[in-house]
């Protein structure tokens, strides 16, 4: 992919390539959090075992070796466009997070996210002949199918990791989940991406005990962030006819039968931290409909622009 904006084409650009998470800042504490394995799977290097690359999916589907169905696609241009604007949010924290190792740990998040953006995306490709970028840089904002959760603000370090928290217990009991799938590349990049979710899962929940049993004022913040972002973990459990068709044929998951284990585990956090779940009303979501909140065109801008002013160029 093409590297835009000024502050994402750092992490895009590969100037983190080759960093590994730090497993020793954090690294205790692992409340509600099963490892899967290899807890240190980084999108930055090739895990032994899960090197499903995005070239390689790109080269099957460029051979004819697989092409997606028309629901297959769908389903894949969901789980990639998700990905790909919650690494454009993440990005914008490589030199802004509140110590360095989170410029490290935030990068790396944001590249294991555009990791799996560029896998499903390279997938989803192969029904409608189009490549990742074109995927990426040139649909309109309503013909994205991300839902509102991942393009809601950054806010300050707290409603970050509030937002995080919430994405990393969805992603990893969805990758989980499609392991499992009949469709044998969206299990393959499951697969590898459920390795790397099961990191980011420890890094929040360590963050949220962290905030809420730091000083008042930390706690005040990460509770207030959590307010914020609760209203839009609903639509994340929402099905509808497309997850229902592939439910029955097995290659995807229903959202709604995530959502018993994603709230048995994220309630294992809060107790922990001894916070409530937030009791707030659910917002209308819409975005697997291409109906978004006013903050996705500006995000769109910003990742874009360079691809649009200079159409074909590579890095």
């Amino acid at each position: 992919m093409i590297p835009t904006g000024s502050h994402s084409s750092q992490a895009r650009s590969g100037s983190l390539a080759g960093v590994a998470p730090d497993s020793e800042g954090h690294g205790d504490i692992s409340v509600g959090v099963a490892g899967s394995g290899d807890s240190s799977a980084s999108a930055t290097r090739i895990t032994p075992g899960n090197a499903l690359r995005p070239g390689d999916i790109a080269l099957e589907v460029r051979t004819g070796l697989v092409k997606p169905s028309e629901d297959a696609a769908e389903y894949a241009l969901r789980l990639g466009d998700d990905a790909l604007i919650l690494a454009q949010r993440l990005g914008h924290w490589i030199s802004r997070a509140p110590e360095l190792e989170e410029d490290v740990a935030l990068g790396n998040i944001a590249l294991d996210q555009l990791g799996h953006a560029r896998s499903f995306l390279s997938y989803a490709g192969g029904a409608w002949e189009k490549s990742e970028d074109e995927l990426a840089y040139f649909r309109r904002e309503h013909e994205f199918r991300s839902a509102h959760l991942f393009e809601q603000p950054n806010g300050d370090f707290a409603v970050t990791i509030a937002r995080q928290f919430v994405v990393s217990y969805y992603q990893f009991e969805l990758y989980r989940r499609l392991t499992q799938s009949t469709d044998a590349t969206l299990a393959a990049i499951s697969a590898k991406a459920v390795k790397e979710v099961d990191y980011h899962r420890d890094h929040s929940a360590q963050w949220i005990l962290r905030l809420a049993q730091g000083t008042e004022e930390s706690r005040r913040r990460i509770t207030h962030g959590l307010r914020l972002i609760w209203p839009y973990v609903e639509e994340l459990f929402v099905d509808d006819e497309l997850t229902s068709r592939l439910a029955e044929a097995g290659t995807a998951v229903e959202p709604s039968s995530l959502r018993a284990d994603f709230d048995r585990l994220t309630g294992a956090v809060f107790a922990e931290a001894e916070l409530e779940v937030p009791n707030v009303p659910a917002a209308p979501g819409g975005g697997r409909r291409g109906k978004h909140s006013e903050h996705l065109g500006y995000i769109l801008a910003e990742m874009q622009v360079l691809a649009r002013e200079h159409p074909g160029a590579s890095w």
